[in-house]
């Protein structure tokens, strides 16, 4: 096997990228980085960033969890995740984007306070909250009627959603007057291909460090 994702399940980044995987049907070696050697070295000389997750297929490495889809888009085409129309890849791309910049942003500068990675100004992350809520009301409002966020069939855009949206609900919870987000949200956790990406993710919850709520998954 040439394909080889060194991740961590419990990554909402390495849970988007291994998505896309098996949306696509592409097999793959999973490489656990959870700090252990001689893993651990390893990775740290292959990649000396250290942000996860990192595909290497033979001698070429590709990082990035977007720019890992975009390389099984060449690699297997088959099941494209983003669309071959440029206008249509366009739009996917740009809301892979909300979610990274808008929803998964403000949800990790949350957590980080609460672990004491990043100050806390004592306004029990007011600023982040309120990003939250335009992001969500912004993306409630564009769901109605749709099946998925960016394209007529699952994208990259959706491989981003489903972990950014599960994690973030446990962090600052999706009101449940945003009915649209609420459905798109159980639809993400339904398809087969991240549901198996979060299914792999269940025996790390305990990491979480602000608790994964009962009945939220």
């Amino acid at each position: 096997m040439t394909l080889k994702l060194y991740a961590h399940p419990l990554s909402s980044y390495c849970q988007k990228a291994k998505t896309a995987f098996y949306e696509k049907g592409v097999t793959f070696e999973e490489v656990m980085l959870d700090g252990s050697e001689p893993v651990a070295s390893a990775f740290a000389a292959l990649w000396p960033i250290g942000k996860f997750p990192v595909l290497t297929d033979h001698e070429q490495l590709v990082f990035d969890a977007a720019t890992i889809i975009e390389y099984l888009d060449v690699k297997y085409p088959d099941k494209l995740l983003i669309p071959a129309d440029p206008a249509a890849a366009v739009e996917v791309r740009m809301w892979d984007r909300f979610f990274d910049n808008y929803i998964n942003y403000p949800q990790q500068r949350m957590v980080y306070v609460a672990i004491g990675r990043e100050p806390d100004d004592g306004d029990d992350g007011a600023k982040w909250k309120a990003q939250f809520d335009t992001a969500y009301a912004y993306l409630d409002k564009h769901l109605a009627g749709r099946e998925w966020v960016a394209s007529d069939r699952f994208s990259l855009a959706d491989c981003s959603a489903a972990p950014a949206l599960l994690y973030a609900d446990w962090t600052y919870a999706i009101p449940k007057s945003f009915a649209n987000l609420w459905v798109y949200r159980d639809r993400l956790l339904a398809q087969p291909s991240y549901a198996r990406a979060l299914d792999e993710a269940r025996p790390y919850r305990h990491y979480f460090p602000l608790g994964a709520p009962e009945g939220r998954d």
